[in-house]
């Protein structure tokens, strides 16, 4: 607890130190070490933390005899969080779990330390990842190579072409795609790219856990090769930001979905998607509509409701279940 209390004392000693700074006084480590009574040697470890840990552009004038910021610009934001903000971040984490298995992950997780660091002292914090009295249970999900998912990112910056190996759902072997990313899409923790595929000739998603080899496609001038986005591309001509991701071109339809009773409560808490048309009837059962292209998605989420659903519409997704309950007697 001591030596707990003397880091949070040092952090704001710091933050205090940055202020002094940024005030154009030009303090030197004789001045703050009266300031703070500490001694010249702790001084000058905040002034190497500073340098060190935030990246400080620090500078000391000769002639004025003290530091002072070689970018004016610089500072360091001090966080001030009360126990109640801190329980909010606490029970917030579980929403970043999407970042769950990608680089970003030790990201967020050294940015809440950095947090905690800042806390005063009358906020007391066991764990700044999660409040013990809360349990949350996340999806498996995918691993994501960290070269994959960084390039991703940089191409679609910088419009530039990549090619790579991959091995769909159903697929034991990988296929060399030559393709340009446009867009990534998070989708339950799960990370997709939506771009032109060259081999298909047309714009494709592809799973970033699924890739692997994936480079930088190079011209004769051994140059990275770029590519112009469509201008009347929009993502979500391909997907459904409400429901699903996979990719097809066929029109939305409207779903049409009885839901029995005993999930009736189950079914009208939540908003299943924005065109959503939810009431209950008399007898307790609820009907459930919208409009989407993503049959597929939406023939596994109806299946989870087992005999507690019934599909009205459309035609092809009725037939679909069907088919589907029919193969999964056979096994």
């Amino acid at each position: 607890m001591k030596a707990e209390r003397e880091e949070k004392v040092k952090i704001h000693r710091i933050l205090e130190i940055d202020k002094m700074i940024r005030s154009g006084t030009f303090p030197n480590a004789t001045k703050l070490g009266k300031e703070f009574e500490v001694s010249r040697a702790t001084i000058m470890r905040d002034i190497e933390f500073l340098r060190d840990r935030y990246e400080a552009p620090l500078e000391y004038d000769q002639h004025r005899n003290g530091y002072y910021y070689s970018d004016p610009t610089f500072f360091i934001q001090s966080v001030m969080l009360s126990e109640g903000e801190l329980f909010t971040v606490s029970t917030i984490m579980p929403l970043l779990e999407q970042y769950k298995n990608t680089p970003l992950e030790a990201s967020f997780k050294k940015i809440m330390g950095k947090i905690t660091e800042m806390l005063p002292d009358q906020v007391s914090v066991d764990s700044f990842f999660m409040n013990d009295e809360i349990k949350f249970i996340s999806d498996p999900l995918p691993e994501i190579d960290e070269t994959i998912f960084n390039t991703i990112f940089t191409a679609i910056k910088l419009h530039a072409s990549v090619d790579f190996g991959y091995r769909s759902i159903s697929s034991q072997e990988y296929t060399k795609r030559a393709f340009d990313p446009y867009h990534v899409v998070c989708q339950k923790g799960n990370w997709y790219v939506c771009g032109f595929c060259h081999k298909a000739n047309e714009v494709r998603i592809y799973a970033l856990s699924r890739m692997k080899d994936l480079n930088f496609v190079v011209n004769e001038f051994n140059q990275k090769q770029t590519f112009v986005e469509p201008k009347d591309f929009r993502v979500e001509n391909y997907i459904d930001p409400s429901f699903g991701i996979w990719n097809n071109k066929l029109p939305p339809v409207k779903i049409e979905l009885l839901f029995s009773k005993n999930v009736n409560t189950y079914i009208l808490e939540r908003t299943w998607h924005s065109t959503q048309d939810c009431h209950q009837n008399e007898d307790g059962s609820v009907y459930l509509s919208f409009e989407t292209n993503q049959i597929q998605e939406t023939q596994h989420w109806v299946m989870q409701f087992g005999s507690s659903v019934k599909v009205i519409n459309p035609p092809e997704l009725r037939e679909n279940i069907k088919e589907e309950a029919r193969k999964m007697l056979e096994n």
